[in-house]
């Protein structure tokens, strides 16, 4: 019998996992003296070096018109450490392999730290997903050389019940483990809707439900932090309207190490938008950055080696300004030292 919500079992994973936190960083140790080097200044960077990406969706436009290395070639210009994958051709111009790709990667100075591929798709038992081709997923990962493959698919494949999200969470373990024998982490990336409320238990947050039953060292987070805010307007109220408020970085803050990753993205705010903000370039929105990498950064041991920020803007009004304005404007924010 399926468990409830409500019952000790769920209320003490909930309660663990809100407490560990995966320790990671100890090959980063040029990172870290670079860190301390800082810190004797009056001011220190609040972006990590060496760990500002972009995921590549934002410049899909440019990929299929000009092909991945031009891109590349601007990206390097404009100061980003990493890449985040959306698909290994993105209708690029001309054909090319995954070594190919590989290397362009190398030949710009780029770390190829993610991917996004699908979770499933009941429609065609062929499709490259993980929930149909988990091998061939895994395979290709491994020959970019990356150590992160995750899905932005929301856990619904079986609905919006806690069961079906305690389903979806077998289903990412499974992942999560195949990946772990490969070297790499399985992780899910969020839009606002993982911050609804489960459908037949009104007062039990989703997002909750997959914390507590995934495994944390088979399965990572990549918080994308806009989606977070937009969730926080949409779902800061249960369907009675009792207040529910939550602040996305205290995610974080509890388990540090769960979050490799994060999409930084922003917003103008809005309360007259659906999602309470409407999308910007990093930099132009309200989002304070500033604090937000500052507090993740400052709770996680390692922190400053540690997280990946992958600048994303869903519809860029002109790509390459996109990414060049984000990375300056996140190499611009400084903190006094002891902040």
């Amino acid at each position: 019998m399926s468990r409830t919500p409500k019952d000790a079992e769920l209320a003490r994973r909930l309660s663990r996992r809100n407490v560990l936190g995966v320790v990671a960083g100890a090959t980063a140790a040029t990172l870290l003296g670079t860190a301390t080097a800082e810190a004797r200044g009056r001011n220190r960077a609040v972006l990590p070096p060496g760990r500002l990406g972009i995921q590549l969706y934002s410049l899909r436009d440019k990929v299929s018109t000009l092909g991945f290395a031009p891109v590349f070639a601007e990206l390097q210009k404009y100061g980003y450490d990493e890449i985040e994958f959306a698909g290994y051709s993105q209708g690029s111009a001309g054909a090319i392999t995954l070594a190919q790709l590989k290397q362009l990667t190398r030949d710009h100075g780029l770390n190829p730290i993610g991917s996004h591929v699908g979770y499933h798709d009941n429609n065609n038992p062929g499709a490259y997903t993980f929930a149909q081709n988990l091998t061939k997923v895994l395979d290709d990962a491994e020959a970019l050389g990356l150590r992160h493959i995750g899905t932005a698919s929301g856990p619904f494949r079986y609905g919006s019940t806690v069961d079906g999200w305690k389903r979806a969470a077998e289903d990412f373990n499974t992942y999560g483990a195949a990946a772990r024998k490969r070297g790499m982490k399985f992780y899910q990336h969020n839009h606002a809707e993982e911050f609804s409320f489960a459908t037949d238990h009104p007062g039990v947050r989703l997002y909750d439900v997959l914390l507590a039953e995934t495994d944390p060292d088979l399965v990572y987070l990549e918080m994308d932090i806009y989606w977070a805010y937009a969730a926080q307007f949409r779902f800061g109220r249960k369907a009675d309207g009792t207040p529910a408020p939550f602040d996305p970085v205290d995610y974080v803050l509890r388990q540090p190490g769960r979050y490799p990753l994060f999409h930084v993205k922003d917003g103008i705010r809005d309360d007259t938008a659906r999602d309470g903000y409407r999308m910007s370039d990093v930099g132009d929105g309200d989002i304070d950055y500033k604090k937000f990498l500052s507090r993740v950064t400052a709770r996680t041991p390692n922190g400053r080696a540690y997280h990946h920020w992958q600048t994303e803007h869903d519809n860029p009004a002109e790509s390459f300004a996109f990414a060049r304005k984000s990375s300056e404007h996140l190499h611009s924010l400084r903190e006094r030292c002891g902040e």
